[in-house]
């Protein structure tokens, strides 16, 4: 059972040491190791508010279609606020009817009668709006880890602080622009009608008509790196998102040879994107993300089958993220970078140099101690703690754990406690000689009388060390993997290895002394 464990970690652990005699996973190292990018972003809740009350509204006036009331005009109003204005005063019972039985979560904030007219403003309680926020916070932390791990960054520290906050720390990261457009981008995706009735330039002098909007489509050229901005004036409403989304995927275009990027809808978005294509033959439908007008391309016909294609003269990296983060979701709410940091490997290899320094002068110093004071007895437990310190790393490596600075402390600490157990166990063979006993039979009884306590001692760390992990975070993560990692090493080394060579010296030849 040794020799296979000790096998094992030497496999385990040949990747960190030499990459290329054993490709398999290596020991990652943390943002203060290896460098990388430190951020803290604030997911602004609010506009997550105000994205549900305009989707509110927005079902109160399919409702009032579908009940063939007119003459009702909603709008979302100081931002979190519904005004719903009746112009007819025979049709205020029948919206307020309405009101009450499809939106009854609503709360009335005013009634305003005036000259047969009447207007109700509607708004959601603070209850809802703390879910909203709670939610939206929620959300875009799963959906920023989703995108970092189809990204492909190795052990990212992703973890929520405060109310909307989210810290995320990414290890080895160097195009860190690349980064922040795939964490920070809503990935908004929406489908709309292009207005070719009204005259785009009479709207961007003013004059834009009701129910539209001027959102633009950016080109930029390779060889100059100028943006060019083309204006569309596009219908406000909304015919279908991203929501229905199942998969992106990018896809090369054969006859251009350019990367566009193919959607698939699920059977309801399939369903919606089947009307709206059969009812718009011959109209321009404008792909938009994130306010920008990607393409907008005529209608040809009925497409079935729940597939589109996004193009818009992409590089295959800006075709691949925009296929990530559609994958992964939209962000609820907008987020803004707060703070940013990245830090260089440079930094990261002076700490390792400076770590496995004080790593060595430590070792050196219990190494040189235990064959001082317990003599060939010391040899033995040097070399349990020198195996103590190959389990650990091969554990990271097994484990795919990251080591970070605090890691190496927790490490240098293990060592003391690794030869820490040795001396109880030594001391026990040394009471055990001074009352006469035989060193085979001082060696059992030492080790048998030692292991309760050792097990004690080494099962209490070793529980505090599961609680840092659990409840800690970033650094304090890294202290306690390798702090119980070092535990249940330690342990083996001492109990089970340390005895193994002791058994093995003894029964080869009748031994009259023990060097201890």
């Amino acid at each position: 059972m040794v020799l296979a464990v000790l096998v094992a970690a030497v496999i385990y652990l040949l990747p960190s040491l030499k990459p290329d005699l054993w490709p398999h996973k290596q020991i990652n190292l943390g943002l203060d190791l290896q460098g990388g990018m430190h951020l803290a972003l604030e997911v602004e809740t609010d506009k997550a508010v105000e994205s549900t009350v305009e989707r509110i509204a927005q079902e109160i006036r399919e409702q009032l279609k579908k009940k063939h009331i007119r003459q009702v005009s909603v709008d979302r109003i100081k931002g979190t606020s519904i005004s719903v204005k009746i112009n007819q005063e025979n049709k205020i019972a029948a919206v307020k009817k309405l009101l009450d039985d499809e939106f009854k979560d609503l709360r009335l904030l005013s009634e305003s009668p005036a000259d047969g007219a009447e207007t109700i403003i509607l708004d959601l309680p603070d209850k809802n709006r703390e879910h909203i926020k709670k939610m939206a916070v929620d959300q875009a932390l799963e959906t920023i880890r989703n995108r970092i791990d189809q990204f492909g960054v190795s052990e990212p520290d992703i973890r929520r602080q405060g109310k909307n906050r989210i810290l995320i720390q990414l290890p080895g990261i160097r195009d860190t622009e690349r980064a922040k457009d795939l964490i920070g981008k809503t990935a908004l995706l929406e489908f709309k009608m292009v207005d070719d009735t009204h005259s785009v330039q009479s709207a961007l002098k003013g004059n834009i008509p009701l129910g539209r909007e001027i959102l633009y489509k950016l080109d930029e050229n390779a060889q100059t790196h100028r943006t060019t901005r083309t204006p569309f004036l596009l219908k406000k409403r909304t015919l279908l998102t991203g929501a229905y989304l199942t998969d992106a995927r990018v896809q090369i275009d054969s006859r251009f040879n350019e990367p566009y990027v193919s959607i698939n809808f699920d059977k309801k978005g399939a369903r919606i994107f089947e009307r709206i294509t059969a009812e718009n033959v011959n109209k321009r439908l404008a792909i938009v993300l994130d306010n920008n007008v990607y393409s907008a391309p005529v209608i040809q016909e009925k497409i079935a089958g729940g597939q589109a294609r996004i193009t818009g003269n992409f590089s295959t990296e800006e075709a691949r993220d925009l296929a990530i983060i559609l994958r992964a979701g939209a962000l609820p709410a907008p987020v803004k970078i707060l703070e940013e940091r990245t830090v260089g490997p440079s930094l990261g290899a002076d700490s390792i140099r400076k770590g496995l320094i004080s790593m060595l002068i430590g070792g050196i110093m219990v190494v040189l101690f235990m064959l001082a004071y317990y003599r060939i007895s010391g040899l033995i437990a040097d070399v349990a703690l020198a195996l103590n310190i190959v389990l650990i790393g091969a554990g990271l490596a097994a484990f795919q754990a990251t080591l970070t600075l605090p890691g190496i402390a927790g490490i240098i600490l293990t060592i003391g406690m690794a030869v820490d157990a040795n001396v109880i166990i030594f001391e026990r063979i040394r009471e055990e000689i001074a009352v006469g006993r035989t060193p085979r039979a001082a060696v059992t009884a030492g080790f048998d009388r030692a292991t309760l306590t050792i097990l004690d001692a080494n099962v209490t760390t070793l529980i505090a060390a599961v609680v840092l992990f659990q409840f800690g975070t970033g650094p304090v993560k890294g202290f306690a993997v390798t702090l119980g990692l070092g535990v249940i090493a330690s342990m083996f080394t001492a109990l089970i290895l340390s005895r193994q060579i002791f058994n093995y010296l003894l029964q080869k030849r009748t031994v009259k002394s023990l060097s201890i």
